[in-house]
């Protein structure tokens, strides 16, 4: 994949994990870092489950994943 479609996906991916987890984005460069630091999480995550995901939904999905338990994390640490 493409660096285009790294930040379209990144940026999607933070987006909707803003959104599931608190209700709102982090503007263009917020979303689209979530998004891609979410990407190797979850990547790592699903490959510790051994799951696959391929294509554009599934690595959409993927850094979905990551980004809402990334978000959680932080959520979680700034609690305390």
């Amino acid at each position: 994949m493409g660096l285009i479609a790294w930040l379209i996906i990144g940026g999607l991916a933070g987006w909707i994990a803003g959104n599931i987890m608190r209700g709102g984005g982090f503007g263009i460069l917020g979303n689209i870092g979530v998004g891609i630091v979410g990407a190797v999480l979850g990547g790592f995550m699903f490959s510790l489950l051994g799951l696959e995901a391929g294509g554009f939904i599934g690595s959409l999905v993927t850094a979905t994943v990551g980004a809402v338990v990334l978000l959680w994390i932080i959520a979680k640490v700034r609690k305390t």
